[in-house]
């Protein structure tokens, strides 16, 4: 198994990589492969003079623990966005928004959220650097490339990060199934950082003792709770649907 987070698997998570500025090392294919299928990569790559190598699958299939659809690329590691960086850099013509992952630990859930950020156009998203998933393999390829265009803030301590944001006018919305009002009745009319907890414990009490306000999803059935990725999924879309009303 490799633990490596500076390789890339998967056709359009590829892509998606040459596509982008991210510095390439090489790209791997597959020996055998169809060429054809992967023409719009190859073209990039000579585009860009990036080195292209054929090897056998079994290399391949040596370097990746996750399906490598016979292509790999070998990049440089991924560049985290400093926080300064994104408030001095965001666009203020409109309300912001940011995803804040608090100890978030499934890669897969990682890469879904970030998938759907930039479906829908959030801003960011913030992890903390201890006791949460990294940026690697398996996050990038669940994203299907979505990583190179949503900034990902890696923080030292999450609630100094949040005072920042609060600084910088944000309002924190904490999920919670206590004490907390229906995320229809949400807000959305101002910069909003909303927080998704852990999968098993949820927010941590010193990152919920910082929220504003705090939002829960109603449940009806026989569950008392959601996946991480489709409880934010669910909340940044409610978020759209509030600022881009159909009339």
């Amino acid at each position: 198994m490799n633990t490596n987070d500076d390789i890339i698997v998967g056709r359009h998570a590829v892509k998606s990589a040459v596509s982008s500025d991210h510095e390439i090392n090489k790209v791997l294919i597959q020996e055998g492969i169809n060429k054809s299928q992967i023409s719009s990569i190859l073209n990039l790559c000579k585009e860009k003079k990036i080195i292209v190598q054929t090897v056998p699958k079994s290399k391949l299939d040596h370097m990746s623990d996750v399906p490598h659809q016979g292509i790999l690329a070998m990049i440089s590691p991924y560049e985290y966005t400093e926080i300064e960086d994104f408030l001095s850099s965001r666009n203020r013509d409109k309300f912001s928004t940011i995803m804040i992952l608090d100890g978030l630990e499934d890669p897969h859930n990682l890469g879904s959220i970030i998938r759907t950020a930039d479906a829908i156009g959030v801003d960011g998203i913030m992890i903390p650097k201890r006791r949460s998933v990294s940026l690697n393999q398996t996050v990038v390829k669940a994203s299907t490339g979505a990583v190179e265009h949503v900034p990902v803030m890696r923080v030292n301590n999450i609630n100094q990060a949040i005072d920042k944001l609060k600084d910088a006018g944000f309002w924190i919305a904490g999920t919670d199934a206590k004490k907390s009002v229906d995320y229809r009745k949400m807000n959305a009319d101002m910069d909003l950082a909303i927080v998704i907890g852990s999968e098993g414990e949820g927010m941590s009490r010193l990152v919920k003792d910082k929220c504003d306000f705090l939002i829960h999803l109603p449940m009806v059935g026989h569950v008392n709770s959601l996946n991480a990725s489709v409880a934010a999924s669910l909340l940044m879309y409610e978020v759209y649907r509030k600022r881009n009303p159909l009339n």
